[in-house]
């Protein structure tokens, strides 16, 4: 029988409907996937032998979860795309402010309602899309709003006393019954507010103002924890913790390519922005390397971590930099330039906790730092490593680019606004780096030799082999002892 329509109890004893729990929801219909080969957990990248494996093992034993990790570690986004391992529909008694289900109902409302209208009781069909609830733990948070409380109003319109249980507001959790339940940020959660949750995970039964109810709430909760939380803002009282089943560590992408899988399907680009700019693969790996940079640079807190969101806004960002260049040049069509990674820095300094050593350097300089270290990560990927000490009579594939610097008394500059015509007969007037890049890279294409390039210029001045000064309008790269031998 189409579940449309069954729209009675009759019709469902009819139909052989057979009730589940949640958790035995999740757990046979991730079995099915499992054994289907279909993926689990869609658009998550870089957990497939780690988190994934856990939290499936936490599903098919049926545990309440806490996803523990930093910020920006798709800890929300694991919970939510639980939803996809639900039935696509559940049976509910129609009007039932908890969701009873009409086999076995546990509210007054749905018990009397059965009792008095038998096989003829009125259901509803939830989606699986309705049945996830989702609270951010905040210090104003109360246990009439998580579990509910007595509402006097209810009692004046029914004209029932206190003592009447029909005068119980009910509360998210009991109106999240059969649903997936999401607490995040649970060491917010004050402790008192924690307690109440003990009998609810364990026994299923909750107290609101004395009333004794026995209510058992058929539900799948899932917390999300920053372990620093643990010791600088709340903790998560240990008899909560020991209610909880499996507590799953989550971590950031171990390599560029996968955070830039997460980088790409996450950005909010403009379509326009896609066919305006063109991106070159190494420019996609630099600002990879910026945020992996970022997490181990001593300015910068590791324990705070450094979200997955930094390269997302920094990459809309980084666009829009060549963007707004673009409109204002004239240009149709522009390449991305390595110098238009310094409109990614209001990305990095709203995202990162620095240290006090940090914050004396100032947020910004950490963060124009954090590029020139993200180029000599990349550098010896695709050119000869530059070696810091060398004997005088020692050859390096960049004698003759510094020589070019070398003679030019005045430098080199490269500014931010320049068309695309100017930038191109600039970086080509360096006759060497054409030498460079047909020894080491040949196969590249002509837009992108141009912001190779540059990553070359930087690389050499991050290495001390040039000096790089960086002004309002844009770069200067000069030799860094020219002046002072020709007494400039």
């Amino acid at each position: 029988m189409e579940i449309k329509n069954i729209k009675t109890l009759g019709d469902l004893k009819k139909a052989e409907y057979q009730s589940k729990s949640i958790k035995d929801e999740l757990r046979d219909n991730l079995i099915q996937k499992i054994k289907n080969k279909e993926t689990t957990f869609e658009g998550v990248h870089g957990y497939e032998n780690t988190v994934i494996p856990e939290l499936e093992r936490a599903i098919l034993s049926r545990h309440n979860i806490n996803l523990l990790g930093l910020r920006g570690q798709a800890k929300t986004r694991l919970a939510r795309l639980m939803l996809n391992l639900l039935d696509e529909y559940i049976p509910y008694v129609t009007g039932s402010e908890i969701n009873d289900d009409p086999l076995q109902p546990i509210s007054r409302f749905a018990i009397e309602l059965i009792k008095e209208k038998g096989d003829g009781t009125p259901i509803s069909w939830l989606h699986r899309s309705e049945r996830f609830a989702e609270k951010l733990a905040t210090p104003d948070v109360t246990v009439a709003d998580i579990i509910g409380d007595v509402d006097p109003i209810k009692a004046a319109n029914l004209k029932l006393s206190y003592a009447d249980d029909r005068v119980i507001h009910y509360g998210m959790i009991p109106r999240a019954n059969r649903c997936i339940f999401v607490i995040n940020e649970l060491p917010d959660l004050q402790a008192r507010i924690q307690v109440a949750l003990f009998n609810i995970l364990q026994e299923g039964d909750i107290q609101i103002r004395g009333f004794k109810l026995r209510l058992p709430l058929d539900m799948q909760f899932v917390f999300t924890a920053n372990p620093e939380d643990y010791t600088n803002r709340g903790s998560i009282v240990t008899p909560l913790k020991d209610r909880i089943g499996s507590q799953i560590l989550t971590h950031y992408p171990v390599n560029i390519e996968t955070a830039r899988l997460i980088t790409e399907q996450e950005a909010k680009l403009v379509e326009g922005q896609k066919h305006t700019v063109l991106v070159p693969d190494l420019a996609r790996d630099l600002l990879e390397q910026i945020v992996f940079e970022a997490r181990e640079n001593d300015f910068i807190d590791a324990k705070s971590g450094v979200s997955a969101r930094l390269s997302i806004t920094a990459l809309e960002n980084l666009l829009s930099t060549a963007e707004r260049r673009a409109l204002i040049s004239g240009d149709k069509i522009t390449m991305l330039r390595l110098s238009d990674f310094v409109g990614i820095i209001p990305s990095i300094t709203g995202k990162v906790e620095l240290v006090y050593e940090g914050e004396q350097e100032g947020a910004a300089t950490v963060a124009y730092n954090l590029i020139g270290e993200a180029v000599k990560s990349l550098f010896d990927e695709f050119f000869p490593k530059i070696e810091k000490l060398k004997r005088q009579d020692d050859e390096s594939p960049y004698d003759d680019i510094i020589s070019w610097f070398f003679n030019q008394k005045d430098g080199f500059e490269l500014l931010d606004d320049l068309r695309d015509k100017e930038y191109r007969s600039l970086l080509d007037s360096i006759t060497p780096l054409d030498d460079l890049l047909g020894e080491y890279q040949p196969n590249l294409s002509k837009p992108d030799s141009y912001f190779v390039k540059e990553f070359v210029l930087w690389a050499l001045a991050e290495f001390k082999q040039l000096s790089k000064k960086r002004y309002t309008e844009g770069i200067q790269f000069k030799d860094p002892y020219g002046s002072f031998i020709s007494g400039i």
